[in-house]
C-alpha cells in the first residue's frame, strides 16, 4: 500500500515537472481525433482503402452473356480497394438450330433415322445389346465394306447374339479390324464364345479377322483371359495381324497409328496414346485401348471417341498426351460409372451425344443406388454438356435375371453430311425416361 502511494506521488511530481509537455500532447491527441473524424465524414474511402472499413463502392456489372453451350459470367470491382466479385451465369442450353446445326456452338441435332437409312449410310456406329443381364461392351463400326468391332462382351453366350447382329452388316465374313480394349470378361468373353474343337462360337473363330489390336499390358490371370489368348492364337494362325496398342502408337512391327476405312481416306480409325500402354497400374480398366474415329465430309468433320473402361487417372493422361477434339459422339466411359467420364476429359471433348452400354440400375457391381450404371455423378458431369444420353438396356430385377431394352441397339449414322440416330426400341433421351424420373436428378442443360 505504501508502495502505491509512493508511485502516485512520483507521477504527480512528473506532471508538475513537465506541465507544458502534457498539455501539448493532449492538444495533439485532440487534433488527431478531430482530423480523423473530419476525414471519416468527408473521405471515408481512405479508411476503406487502407483499413478495409466501411462498405465497398462497386462498379457496374460487366456481363459476358451465356450461350447454349457455354456459361456466361458477370463481374465487378470496388472502385476504392479494387476487390473483385464475380458470378457464373449458367449456360442456356437453347440452341439456335439452322439446318440441323446450332449456329452458336456447332451442336448437331441427331435427326430421327430409320433402319433403311442405317443400311444405306456412309458410316454407322452400333452399340449392341448383348443378350443377357450382364453389362458389357460391343461396338460395331461400318464404313462401306469395312467393318470394325470394338470389344465383344459381356459373357461367352453373348457371342451368338453379337454374330446374329453383325451378320446383318458384315456379309463377306470378314471383320477388317477388331479391337480388344482390355482383359475384363465383359469386354472379351464374346471373342471366346463357347463350344470346343471346330465348333467354337467366339467371334475370333467365326470370322476372318484382318487386323486385331489389343491391350498392351494386363494383370489378368482368369480362365476367360487364358481362353481369349487361345482365341487370338487361333486367329493369328488364320492370317490375322495381331498388334498391341503400343505397337500401333509407335508404328513398330508393321502396326499403324492410323487406319483408313475407305478408299478416299475420309474416315480414319486412330489409336490414341494411353500412358498405361507402357506403365503398369493395379486398375485393369486403365489399360484400355483408346480410339478416335474421324470422318471428313464436305461441310463437317465428325469425331467419335471410344475409351473402353478408362478411369480417372487414365483419362487425365489421355487429355495431357493427346490433342483431343470436340466430339459428336462419346461412348460413355466404363458403362457410365461414377469413376470415369471425368470433368477434365469432358471439358476438352464437349460431347454432343453420349451412348452408354449398360443395364440401367443394375446391382451387378454395387447396391448403392446412386452408383449403379449410369451413376448420378456421371449424369451430373455429362449433363453440363448435353442432354442427349442414350442407354442400351434397362435392368428390371438382377437377381431374377429380368431385363428389357432401354433404347435397345443404339445406332448413330451419317447420311449426306448429317448425323442421324436410330434405336431398335426407342430414341427417348435418358432424362425423359420413367427410370430416370424415379432414380436420378437432372441438373444440366
Amino acid at each position: 500500500m505504501a508502495s502505491k502511494k509512493r508511485m502516485a506521488k512520483k507521477a504527480a511530481k512528473q506532471v508538475k515537472k513537465h506541465p507544458k509537455l502534457v498539455i501539448v500532447l493532449a492538444i495533439l491527441l485532440v487534433i488527431i481525433i478531430i482530423a480523423a473524424a473530419v476525414l471519416w465524414y468527408f473521405k471515408p474511402e481512405i479508411f476503406h482503402k487502407f483499413l478495409g472499413t466501411g462498405n465497398h463502392s462497386w462498379s457496374e456489372w460487366e456481363i459476358t452473356e451465356a450461350t447454349c453451350g457455354a456459361d456466361g459470367a458477370k463481374s465487378r470491382s470496388c472502385t476504392v480497394c479494387g476487390e473483385e466479385q464475380s458470378e457464373v451465369i449458367p449456360k442456356t442450353g437453347n440452341h439456335n438450330i439452322v439446318d440441323g446445326k446450332c449456329t452458336v456452338c456447332g451442336y448437331i441435332v441427331p435427326e430421327g433415322g430409320s433402319l433403311e437409312g442405317v443400311e444405306n449410310s456412309e458410316l454407322s456406329i452400333h452399340f449392341l445389346e448383348l443378350g443377357n443381364k450382364f453389362t458389357g461392351d460391343c461396338t460395331l463400326i461400318k464404313c462401306g465394306d469395312t467393318e470394325v468391332l470394338i470389344d465383344a462382351g459381356s459373357r461367352q453366350n453373348s457371342a451368338a447374339t453379337i454374330k446374329s447382329y453383325v451378320d446383318k452388316y458384315c456379309t463377306d465374313g470378314v471383320l477388317e479390324y477388331v479391337i480388344a480394349t482390355h482383359a475384363h470378361q465383359d469386354h472379351i468373353a464374346g471373342f471366346v464364345g463357347s463350344g470346343s474343337g471346330t465348333e467354337k462360337s467366339g467371334i475370333l473363330y467365326q470370322y476372318k479377322i484382318g487386323t486385331l489390336i489389343q491391350f498392351s499390358l494386363t494383370n489378368a490371370t482368369s480362365q476367360i483371359y487364358q481362353n481369349y489368348c487361345a482365341a487370338v492364337k487361333y486367329a493369328k494362325s488364320q492370317g490375322t495381324s495381331v498388334y498391341t496398342a503400343k505397337q500401333c502408337w509407335y508404328e513398330t512391327d508393321g502396326a499403324k497409328r492410323q487406319y483408313y476405312l475407305d478408299d478416299n481416306q475420309t474416315v480414319s480409325l486412330n489409336i490414341l496414346y494411353n500412358f498405361y500402354y507402357e506403365n503398369t497400374t493395379s486398375d485393369e480398366n486403365d489399360y484400355s485401348v483408346c480410339t478416335l474415329l474421324t470422318q471428313q465430309t464436305e461441310d463437317n468433320n465428325f469425331n467419335y471417341l471410344f475409351t473402353g473402361d478408362l478411369e480417372e487417372n487414365g483419362e487425365s493422361y489421355l487429355v495431357d498426351r493427346n490433342e483431343l477434339p470436340e466430339v459428336e459422339l462419346f461412348k460413355g466411359g466404363h458403362h457410365g460409372s461414377y469413376t470415369a467420364t471425368t470433368e477434365k476429359l469432358l471439358r476438352v471433348i464437349k460431347p454432343k451425344n453420349v451412348a452408354v452400354c449398360c443395364c440401367c440400375g443394375t446391382t451387378e457391381y454395387t447396391s448403392n443406388a446412386d452408383n449403379t450404371f449410369p451413376a448420378q455423378a456421371f449424369i451430373d458431369r455429362v449433363s453440363k454438356y448435353t442432354r442427349n444420353i442414350y442407354c442400351t438396356t434397362l435392368m428390371l430385377d438382377y437377381k431374377a435375371g429380368e431385363y428389357t431394352s432401354m433404347n435397345g441397339n443404339i445406332i448413330f449414322y451419317s447420311e449426306k453430311g448429317k448425323l442421324k440416330l436410330y434405336c431398335s426400341n426407342n430414341d427417348t433421351v435418358l432424362k425423359d425416361t420413367e427410370w430416370f424420373a424415379e432414380n436420378r436428378v437432372w441438373n444440366g442443360v
